[in-house]
C-alpha cells in the first residue's frame, strides 16, 4: 500500500509562532502605567506594543543578532576611522525605539508621569530585542549628569532629547538628534574606579586632553560620552564628543569589540584616549558623584529589563502550554506545570510592580523629596533582586518548552544568554548589596522613605508585618554588617514587593507571594507552591 510520506510532517501538536500579538495587552504593565501616572500613555503604549509582537520587529530582532556589528578600524587609504557598521535591522530597531520616546524624550516631556510612560515602553520594546536598548538607556541616562554641566546641557540636552534617530559620525551640533555613552571601567578593576589611570589634562581654553583607555564602553557609534579620568584635583568626569564641533574627530581609538556572551546586537569596545579633547562636568575630584547620577538611571532600566526580560520568557512558555497537548490534556492543565507557570508569574509581576514603582519614583523625584530618597535606596534593592532572578527565571521558562526551548528558533535561548546582563551592568550584585550599606549608613531619609513604603500595607498580612519586623532589625544592625549585605538586600527586596502586591495586585497573587516568598512556605525551585494557592487566579493574570 502506498503511503504519502508528508504525513509524518502534519504538526498537530506544536505551538504557533507567537506573532501578531499585542505585547503591551498585560494587565500587571498597564495597572502599573495606570497606578504610577502613565494613564496618558496607554494608546500609545498599545500603539507600540502592537509593533513589539509583530512579525515585522521579530524578524528586526533576528537579524540584528544574527548580522553582528563589525569593527572597521581604517579606511580603504589606511586612516583611521573607528566606526561600527550595523545591519540595517538593528538601524530600524533604534529608529523605532528613539521615535517612541525611549531616548531622552521624557526628560522635555514636562507631564506627570512621563518618566514612568517611557519605562513602560522601555518594557516592551525589550521583548522586541533588548541589545540596541543599551545606546536608548544611556542617552535618558546622561540628562541629569550632564546639567552639572549647563553650558554643555544647553548645547546637547535639546538634541539628546529629540525623538530622531541621526545615526552616523558628524558635528553633533549638526544633527537632528544624539545618542550618548558612559567610560566608566578600566582593565586594573571596574568596579574601583578611583583606581583608574586615564589622565585629564587641562588646557586653559575651556578643554581637556585625556591619555588612557576605557575597558568596557557600549556603543562606541554614539555622539557623546561621559568618561571619567584622573585630573590634578582628583577623578573627575568629562564630555568626550567622537566628532568635534570644528568637524574633525576626536581620537576615540577602538581597539576591539567585545565578545559577548549574550547582547550581540549591541557593541561594546575597548577604546584609547590620546590628546582625545573633551569638556569638564562637573566640579573636578567630584567625578563619580557626578556620573552617579547617569548611574542610578541607567540602574533603573537593569530593572526594567530584567522584569520585562522575565515576563517575555514566562509569556513564551505559557503560550507553549497553552497549545501542547500531553498525556490527553493541554500541557497547562497539568497540576504540575500549572504550580510551575503560576510560580514564575508571581516572580514576574513582583518583578514588573516593583520596577514600575520605581518608575514612578523617577518621574516623582525631582518634586518630591521622600520620593528622591526612597528611590536612592529601593533602586539598589531592586537592581539586585530583579536581575538576580531573571537568569533562574528564564531557564525555568526554556525548560517549559523541553527541546523546543533549547532550539535557537524559539528564541528562548536569545532570552537565556542576555538574562545575566543586567545583574553585571551597572554594579554586580556585590556592588548593589554595598550600595544599600551606604544609603543606610549615610542617607537615614532612605530609610525613612523605604519604612513609609512597606508600612504602607501595615495590617494587610500577618506574613509581611512579621518580615518587616524582622527587616527592621537587620537593616540598623551594624556588625558583619558587609558579611550580611545579601541575605539582608535580598529581604529587603522580597518584603517591599510583597507590600507592593499585597496593596495592588489580587487577592490570589499577594496570598501566593507572601505564602511563598515570606513565609517559606515553598521549596528551593520554582513550582513547589503549595496545594492550596489559587492557581487559576496567579494563572490568569498571564498574557494571552
Amino acid at each position: 500500500m502506498h503511503t504519502n510520506g508528508s504525513v509524518t510532517h502534519e504538526v498537530t501538536n506544536q505551538a504557533p509562532p507567537l506573532t501578531g500579538h499585542d505585547v503591551a495587552d498585560d494587565p500587571v504593565l498597564i495597572e502599573g502605567a495606570r497606578r504610577e501616572g502613565a494613564a496618558w500613555h496607554l494608546p500609545e503604549l498599545h500603539r507600540f506594543g502592537r509593533y513589539a509582537g509583530s512579525e515585522e520587529g521579530q524578524h528586526r530582532a533576528d537579524q540584528a543578532n544574527r548580522h553582528e556589528p563589525e569593527l572597521r578600524t581604517h579606511d580603504r587609504y589606511g586612516h583611521r576611522v573607528d566606526e561600527v557598521e550595523f545591519h540595517p535591522a538593528y538601524h530600524a530597531l533604534m529608529d523605532a525605539s528613539v521615535s517612541a520616546g525611549l531616548a531622552g524624550a521624557a526628560w522635555a516631556d514636562e507631564r506627570p508621569g512621563a518618566h514612568v510612560a517611557r519605562a513602560a515602553s522601555f518594557m516592551v520594546a525589550t521583548t522586541v530585542e533588548p541589545g540596541h536598548l543599551c545606546p536608548v538607556s544611556m542617552t535618558y541616562a546622561v540628562v541629569p549628569a550632564l546639567r552639572h554641566a549647563p553650558d554643555l546641557a544647553k548645547t546637547y540636552e535639546p538634541l539628546l532629547t529629540s525623538r530622531v534617530y541621526d545615526p552616523g559620525l558628524r558635528t553633533p551640533a549638526g544633527k537632528r538628534g544624539l545618542l550618548a555613552g558612559m567610560g566608566m571601567t578600566e582593565k586594573q578593576g571596574g568596579t574601583d574606579v578611583r583606581a583608574n589611570t586615564t589622565t585629564a589634562t587641562e588646557q586653559g581654553d575651556g578643554t581637556w586632553l585625556l591619555r588612557g583607555h576605557k575597558w568596557f564602553t557600549s556603543a562606541p557609534m554614539n555622539d557623546l560620552f561621559l568618561v571619567l579620568a584622573q585630573a590634578p584635583g582628583g577623578l573627575s568626569c568629562f564630555l568626550v564628543p567622537r566628532v568635534l564641533p570644528d568637524g574633525s574627530r576626536n581620537t576615540f581609538r577602538i581597539q576591539r569589540l567585545k565578545d559577548k556572551l549574550g547582547n550581540r546586537s549591541n557593541a561594546s569596545s575597548e577604546p584609547e584616549f590620546d590628546a582625545t579633547v573633551a569638556w569638564l562636568v562637573g566640579d573636578e575630584g567630584k567625578g563619580v558623584r557626578t556620573i552617579i547620577e547617569m548611574v542610578t538611571m541607567t540602574r533603573l532600566d537593569c530593572v526594567l529589563g530584567s522584569a520585562a526580560g522575565t515576563r517575555a520568557a514566562l509569556v513564551q512558555a505559557a503560550h507553549h502550554a497553552r497549545h501542547r497537548s500531553v498525556f490527553g490534556a493541554k500541557l497547562i492543565d497539568q497540576p504540575l506545570m500549572r504550580n510551575v507557570l503560576a510560580d514564575l508569574a508571581l516572580e514576574s509581576e513582583a518583578a514588573t510592580t516593583l520596577a514600575l514603582r520605581l518608575a514612578g519614583a523617577a518621574d516623582r523625584a525631582q518634586r518630591e523629596p521622600a520620593e528622591r530618597a526612597f528611590l536612592r535606596l529601593a533602586t539598589a534593592v531592586g537592581k539586585y533582586w530583579v536581575c538576580k532572578r531573571q537568569p533562574a527565571a528564564v531557564a525555568e521558562a526554556l525548560e517549559c518548552l523541553g527541546g523546543n526551548g533549547y532550539d535557537e528558533a524559539s528564541g528562548m535561548p536569545r532570552l537565556y544568554r542576555e538574562a545575566p546582563l543586567n545583574g553585571i551592568w551597572e554594579g554586580s550584585g556585590n556592588v548593589n548589596a554595598l550600595d544599600m550599606l551606604r544609603a543606610l549608613a549615610r542617607e537615614p531619609e532612605s530609610l525613612e522613605a523605604f519604612r513609609a513604603e512597606i508600612e504602607a500595607a501595615s495590617g494587610a498580612d500577618r506574613r509581611l508585618d512579621t518580615a518587616w519586623r524582622e527587616l527592621q532589625t537587620q537593616l540598623t544592625l551594624t556588625e558583619d554588617a558587609e558579611l550580611r549585605a545579601r541575605r539582608v538586600i535580598e529581604r529587603a527586596a522580597l518584603v517591599l514587593q510583597a507590600s507592593l502586591l499585597v496593596r495592588h495586585a489580587p487577592a490570589p497573587v499577594a496570598d501566593a507571594f507572601c505564602a511563598s516568598r515570606l513565609a517559606g512556605d515553598r521549596g528551593l525551585a520554582f513550582g513547589t507552591l503549595e496545594p492550596g494557592t489559587d492557581f487559576g487566579g496567579v494563572l490568569g493574570r498571564i498574557p494571552g
